[in-house]
């Protein structure tokens, strides 16, 4: 069975712990990109000045994962996570503003042993949970666009950096609509159009199509990026809210091809997931 398919049973699994995903780093030939900057001891200097391309700007490509925090003693499946649990997409210390009929949805999902989580049911994962995942993201920047791919599924998001508008009537979609412009050295990005009842987190919060996003990102040295994102859905939240996140640069991997539904054996075996579809 493949290793990312019994991350669907640790899910299921770990369903009383909303938001929890364990972590687990990508896997390629041991090859060191150009540039690393070193110490003088000759060890990669992740605290070195961030990157830049020619016309000056942040470059923030790379290969990146979520920060970890601490297993907890009970936490099931400790010991295979040696690096810890990748932050959440909401705060660990503090509650989403939710409104009463979102908050029964978030109960009613984590009830149903997560089994109608997205990622369970291998579709993709919108943007604030993408930045708080146990799989690795590779940002590809040009002037004109950045372009996040991301492990699971193969899946991509386009951020347009030409000047463009956010669509007014746009079709709904699992990654929605994202245009960004520079402000310094910080990247805003603004997005739109996604699908009515996605999942905030894995808690199952959720996510509505009046959702809009607002994300800051800063590369604040060569091997550390810095996400804040400010979530404004007023069909489920009674105020806007704002969650940081913090990945980590992967020198020395890559992205491997992982798609849920091959080889995946462990969905049938989930209490009361039967013959859903």
């Amino acid at each position: 069975m493949q290793t990312a398919a019994r991350i669907v049973t640790l899910i299921a699994a770990l369903a009383g712990w909303a938001c929890a995903v364990p972590t687990l780093s990508a896997q390629w030939i041991k090859v060191m990109p150009r540039g690393v900057p070193k110490t003088p001891s000759g060890t990669p200097n992740f605290g070195a000045p961030a990157p830049r391309t020619p016309d000056g700007k942040p470059d923030l490509s790379g290969v990146w994962e979520s920060d970890t925090v601490p297993c907890p003693p009970d936490f099931p499946f400790c010991d295979d996570l040696p690096s810890g649990i990748p932050k959440r997409a909401i705060s660990i210390d503090e509650k989403p503003p939710v409104q009463p009929w979102a908050e029964a949805l978030a109960r009613q999902r984590a009830a149903d042993e997560s089994k109608d989580d997205p990622f369970i049911k291998c579709l993709p994962l919108n943007p604030p949970r993408m930045w708080s995942w146990f799989a690795p993201q590779k940002l590809v920047q040009t002037p004109d666009l950045l372009l996040v791919l991301g492990e699971d599924n193969i899946e991509f998001r386009q951020i347009f950096l030409d000047g463009r508008k956010l669509p007014e009537d746009p079709q709904p979609t699992f990654k929605g609509y994202s245009v960004g412009r520079w402000e310094g050295d910080t990247l805003i990005i603004e997005s739109n159009g996604f699908k009515d009842g996605l999942w905030l987190d894995s808690g199952g919060h959720p996510m509505t199509d009046q959702a809009r996003l607002v994300e800051k990102i800063r590369r604040i040295n060569y091997g550390n990026l810095e996400v804040e994102t400010t979530v404004d859905d007023p069909k489920a939240y009674t105020r806007p809210f704002t969650v940081k996140s913090t990945m980590f640069l992967v020198i020395n991997s890559d992205l491997i091809e992982y798609i849920c539904n091959e080889n995946e054996r462990d969905r049938q075996h989930l209490v009361g997931a039967g013959n859903r579809k």
